[in-house]
C-alpha cells in the first residue's frame, strides 16, 4: 500500500507544472511542497554551495530558500515555472551571507557576447591538451569549483547557474534581473580568469 501511494506520488511529481504544484499547496496539501523541494533541492544546493564554498551555510541557506517560498507562495504568480525565483532568492541570500562575513570586494562589471556551455575541459588552454590521466591526477572538478569560488560574486552567480543548474542565458538574465546580454558578458569575462587559475594551479611556473 505504502509502495503504491509513493509510485504514484512520484508520478504525480514528474507531470504535475510547478504551478499545480504551488496551487495545491495552497489549497493545504503538504505532499505537494515536499513535491517541489524534492523537485529544486538538488540544483539549488549544487548552487549555493559552490557559491559559498561552505556546506553547512549552504544547507541552512537552502532551508531559507523553501521557507521563503512557502511564505511567498500567496503573492507568486504561480502559472509560471518557480526556478528562476527560487534560484534568485538563492543568490540574494548567498550574497547577504557573503557580506554579513564580509570577506569579499564586490565589483560592478558589465557588457555582451556569445551563447556557449561551459565545461571542466573548455576553460584549459588549447594549446594545452589534457589527458584523462592527467585530469583525475589533478582532480580538475576540484580545482575547477575552487577556481569558480574566486571569481568576482556577479560573475560567479551566472557562471553557477549555467554550470550547475544549466539554464539558459535568458533564464539567467531573469534569475539576476539583468538583460541577458549582460549574463552572456559576465560568463565570456569569467571564462578568460577561470582559464588562467586553472592554468596556474595545473602547470605551475618553474622556481627561479
Amino acid at each position: 500500500m505504502q509502495l503504491r501511494e509513493r509510485v504514484k506520488n512520484q508520478q504525480r511529481e514528474v507531470t504535475a507544472t510547478d504551478g499545480v504544484l504551488a496551487q495545491q499547496t495552497l489549497a493545504g496539501d503538504q505532499v505537494a511542497f515536499e513535491q517541489l523541494v524534492h523537485r529544486y533541492s538538488t540544483p539549488l544546493f549544487n548552487f549555493i554551495s559552490h557559491f559559498l564554498h561552505d556546506y553547512d551555510a549552504a544547507s541552512d541557506i537552502l532551508q531559507q530558500v523553501f521557507t521563503q517560498l512557502y511564505i511567498s507562495l500567496p503573492k507568486l504568480r504561480i502559472g509560471e515555472p518557480l526556478k528562476a525565483w527560487l534560484f534568485q532568492v538563492a543568490r540574494n541570500r548567498c550574497l547577504d551571507e557573503l557580506r554579513r562575513k564580509r570577506v569579499i570586494h564586490f565589483s560592478d562589471l558589465q557588457s555582451l557576447n556569445e551563447d556557449e556551455d561551459l565545461s571542466p575541459i573548455a576553460i584549459i588552454p588549447d594549446g594545452s591538451p589534457l589527458p584523462e590521466e592527467v585530469a583525475e591526477d589533478h582532480d580538475l572538478q576540484h580545482l575547477l569549483r575552487e577556481a569558480i569560488a574566486g571569481l568576482p560574486p556577479k560573475f560567479r552567480a551566472v557562471v553557477l547557474l549555467r554550470y550547475t543548474a544549466q539554464i539558459s542565458f535568458s533564464e539567467i538574465g531573469h534569475t539576476l534581473q539583468m538583460p541577458e546580454a549582460t549574463a552572456k558578458t559576465y560568463f565570456q569575462r569569467a571564462k578568460p580568469l577561470l582559464r588562467a587559475t586553472l592554468t596556474q594551479q595545473l602547470y605551475p611556473s618553474p622556481a627561479c
